[in-house]
This record gives C-alpha cells, structure tokens and sequence, in this order.
C-alpha cells in the first residue's frame, strides 16, 4: 500500500495552482480541455486533480445558481446575538439554522454579534414572514440587526494564491 502524502501549498507547483483558478473559475471543462489549458495530455491532468480532491484543495464542484431566476433576489446579511453564550444554546442554534432554506450562508464571528448570516427572500414581505416565524421560533436568538442589500458589486468564490 502507498503512503498518502499530506499536501501543503508548498507541495503545489505550477501547474497545480493554475488549474486550480481554472476550475475555481469554471468547473465544468473536460479533462481533455483542462490538459489544453495547461499544456498536459489528459493522463496527468486526471492524475493532479484527483490528486488535488483527496488532499482537499477542491472540496466540491457545484452549480452556482442565479437567485433571481428562482424570485429570491433580495439578499440580507443579518447579525444575531444569542440571549447567552453557552455551549447548549449555541449548539441548539446551529441545528435550528441548518434547517432554514432561506439562510445560505452563516459564520460564527467575534465582536458585537455572535453570528452573520446570508439570507434570500424574495422581496421585503417574504424577510419579515422569515424573522417572524422561522427566526422568531429559534429560541436561542437574543436580537437580531438587519441590513439589506441594495447592489451586489463583487461576488467571487475564488480565493487568490
């Protein structure tokens, strides 16, 4: 059995980072159009991003989905404070948050709030049917402040190395 390298950005070289912007910024080449790219045959680009899955550089592909299309163009960020800080209460609001749809992002953070969340909703009605019923009935949630979004200037997911 071969031993499983534990790769670290100084085990990438070249090519290995420009593939991974390629694919940060569009996933759904080909092999065989990834090995144009980067001036490889097929064989060792499949091997390197194989490589780069296992060893976790690529966590998942996904399609980015446009949230206007589907009516739930109205983005909010809203920062929430707990009523206390305490394990019990902590754990029990991440579980009640993973089973709203309407928040799609959501990040522990430090400072005047304890989380910041990503919501879409459909318009301003659709926000207040959310605060009032589906995080109106997270007991754990002390306040909450809202703050709505009036133009996306910059959405990237690339990350720059």
């Amino acid at each position: 059995m071969s031993e499983k390298v534990n790769y670290t950005m100084e085990n990438l070289d070249a090519i290995d980072m420009k593939l991974l912007k390629i694919l940060a910024n569009n996933s759904s080449y080909t092999i065989k159009e990834l090995a144009a790219q980067v001036s490889l045959s097929p064989s060792p680009v499949v091997q390197r991003v194989k490589r780069l899955e296992t060893s976790g550089y690529i966590k998942k592909y996904i399609a980015l989905l446009d949230p206007e299309k589907f009516n739930q163009g109205f983005i909010v960020f809203c920062n929430i404070k707990l009523k206390q800080h305490d394990r019990i209460i902590g754990h029990s609001f991440v579980e009640d948050i993973m089973k709203i749809e309407e928040v799609v992002e959501c990040y522990n953070i430090s400072g005047d709030y304890d989380f910041f969340l990503k919501v879409y909703a459909k318009d301003m009605k659709h926000y207040q049917d959310f605060v009032f019923n589906k995080l109106g009935s997270v007991e754990s949630i002390g306040s909450t402040h809202s703050t709505f979004v009036m133009a996306e200037i910059k959405n990237t997911h690339n990350i720059s190395f």
